[in-house]
């Protein structure tokens, strides 16, 4: 199975919600069982049966954590040497040819983006056209709106 790519402040995000639905979503949850279950009978018993599906729901993202933790590649912009290359985990600069507008994107994983942070996914169309690209460069790709052009100001690697 392929590496997963994420930027270093992605894992951490991930490895802090596995911690708290851990150490305080599965105990409450837990929690909320028990007392529901001393009220009596199950059968109509709607706080069980929603603590019992909130239940459900944290082991599953329990899991789903835990299975994208074991595969990810985590990657720290900050120690590779991309010699001016827009590259996964790069802060773009682009001015929108059209109108003139300046734009900040952060080029991170796929469960890292947000598009209203200015965090694109790398399999997003507008990184797939800035990866590999420098300073200078013009930029034409595919959007829903379509085309569009940008040219790249300036790349940093925080």
């Amino acid at each position: 199975m392929n590496k997963v790519p994420v930027t270093v402040e992605g894992h951490a995000m991930l490895q802090a919600e596995l911690k708290r639905l851990k150490s305080e979503d599965r105990p409450n949850v837990i929690k909320a069982i028990a007392e529901a279950r001393a009220h009596g009978d199950l059968k109509e018993n709607a706080e069980y049966h929603a603590a019992k599906e909130q239940q459900g729901f944290i082991e599953g993202r329990i899991k789903e954590i835990e299975g994208k933790l074991s595969n990810l590649q985590v990657i720290d912009v900050t120690a590779i040497d991309a010699k001016g290359k827009i590259v996964f985990g790069s802060t773009v600069e682009l001015i929108d040819v059209a109108s003139g507008a300046e734009i900040v994107y952060k080029i991170v994983g796929e469960d890292e983006a947000d598009i209203k942070s200015g965090k694109i996914s790398y399999t997003s169309p507008i990184a797939r056209a800035l990866i590999g690209k420098n300073e200078g460069d013009e930029v034409m790709f595919s959007a829903p709106g379509g085309d569009k052009e940008y040219e790249v100001v300036e790349v940093r690697y925080e």
